[in-house]
């Protein structure tokens, strides 16, 4: 309950929105002149109740501190995570390295930098924090074959730089198979598909239904096809049936270039 207390004044003078009222005694006030009844002049005797609201003052002390606790859940107690990495796929020349959804908290994500046996790479990362964890993956080209790579990510944010653990990943050498992953396009009848999916398979090989960034080869006899169009734009190469023959018949990966579909 509010504790009220009135008073009178009268006015002494209004000026540029405040009024100087004067008490009894003799003292002097500035008063908004906006909270004046209206017609109120030079001279006028006003009675202005001044109270204390007790129960407002407990509403509001709880709120600021029930604010200063959300503040400090969010900033104080809350940081960014450092990445995890996982490898992912790879073959005789690129990897796939893959990372747990990012959690940065209240922070912002400035960058994203993919490191190689210790050195930053000029790799192309997700800039946004939803591309990142909507991508969450990122294939790496350009390595040697039969080798071994340690690769780390570096997360910049506002709250500071995070690295996350280091993974290994060994490149196959070209008799190791395993890594080819293939996804087939226009290949003729069915019958000739199937065919081609049981080579895949005694190769030690895989495929896919659909293009993904694992995809190594599109196989295919007609450039035409969503399949097509999507291996183009996603750099995967572009291959004819006669190439998964030649792998098995050599006994290793087999270039590329030699097998184009014209």
């Amino acid at each position: 309950m509010a504790q009220v207390k009135s008073a009178q004044f009268t006015v002494g003078k209004l000026d540029a929105g405040m009024a100087m009222l004067l008490t009894e005694d003799y003292q002097l006030i500035e008063f908004p002149s906006v909270l004046l009844p209206k017609g109120v002049v030079l001279g006028s005797v006003v009675s202005i109740d001044v109270g204390r609201d007790r129960e407002t003052e407990r509403r509001q002390r709880n709120e600021f501190r029930a604010l200063q606790e959300r503040t400090l859940e969010d900033f104080g107690r809350r940081h960014p995570q450092a990445p995890v990495v996982r490898a992912g796929h790879a073959t005789q020349t690129w990897a796939v390295i893959e990372w747990e959804p990012l959690e940065l908290a209240a922070a912002e994500l400035r960058s994203l930098h993919l490191y190689r046996d210790g050195q930053r790479m000029m790799q192309a990362m997700p800039s946004t924090v939803e591309a990142a964890n909507s991508a969450r993956a990122v294939k790496t080209t350009g390595l040697d074959v039969d080798h071994e790579y340690t690769f780390q990510i570096e997360m910049r944010t506002s709250a500071g730089t995070y690295f996350s653990n280091t993974v290994a990943v060994k490149t196959h050498s070209l008799e190791n198979l395993t890594g080819v992953r293939v996804c087939f396009g226009d290949c003729g009848t069915q019958a000739e598909e199937d065919n081609l999916k049981e080579t895949v398979k005694r190769i030690g090989a895989s495929w896919t239904d659909n293009v993904t960034l694992s995809i190594t080869h599109f196989v295919t006899r007609h450039k035409a096809g969503a399949g097509f169009e999507a291996a183009l734009r996603c750099n995967i190469p572009i291959v004819k049936p006669d190439w998964l023959f030649a792998c098995e018949a050599n006994g290793k990966l087999q270039p590329a270039i030699k097998f184009g579909v014209e």
